[in-house]
């Protein structure tokens, strides 16, 4: 009898249930820490944000490319940066982004977000992020399965 061999990522538990209706999707990929944050003015618009490994270079842009009018503390970005330190942890985000410093996790989004001081706005970076983001909606209208989907480890069921 042949064994069936499979292929799969795990991904460590969240620390903690994310905000969702704020932050609709977060990720750490590509050196990036990236999502999806929703206006607070605008039902309709959406900020993508990210804050890029090792320099703290980041972008935050209206889903239609717009640039944020905030500037170095934008709270689109604390606030993403906040949601992937609740869901993943605030050391392994820390870590992930190769922050100076120590790691701990009483670390908060703008102490983190300071330690890169010579970070620089980059702009018109959304689409890649944007596109990832929708890319991943299309998985909520599957049918439900017990086989593990490794692309889908930062989405909330239930």
């Amino acid at each position: 009898m042949t064994e069936l061999r499979q292929s799969v990522l795990k991904t460590p538990a969240p620390k903690k249930l994310r905000n969702v209706k704020e932050v609709p999707f977060v990720e750490l990929y590509g050196g990036r820490v990236q999502g999806v944050v929703r206006s607070g003015s605008d039902e309709d618009r959406v900020y993508v944000c990210f804050v890029e490994a090792g320099t703290g270079n980041h972008a935050c842009n209206t889903n239609n490319n717009r640039p944020c009018s905030q500037n170095y503390f934008c709270k689109h970005r604390l606030g993403m940066l906040s949601e992937a330190m609740e869901h993943y942890g605030a050391e392994r985000v820390a870590r992930y982004l190769n922050a100076p410093g120590e790691y701990t996790s009483e670390l908060s989004s703008s102490e983190l977000f300071a330690r890169f001081p010579n970070a620089q706005i980059f702009r018109g970076s959304a689409p890649n992020v944007f596109s990832r983001f929708l890319s991943y909606l299309r998985y909520v209208e599957l049918q439900a399965s017990l086989d593990p989907m490794p692309e889908m480890s930062w989405f909330i069921a239930g």
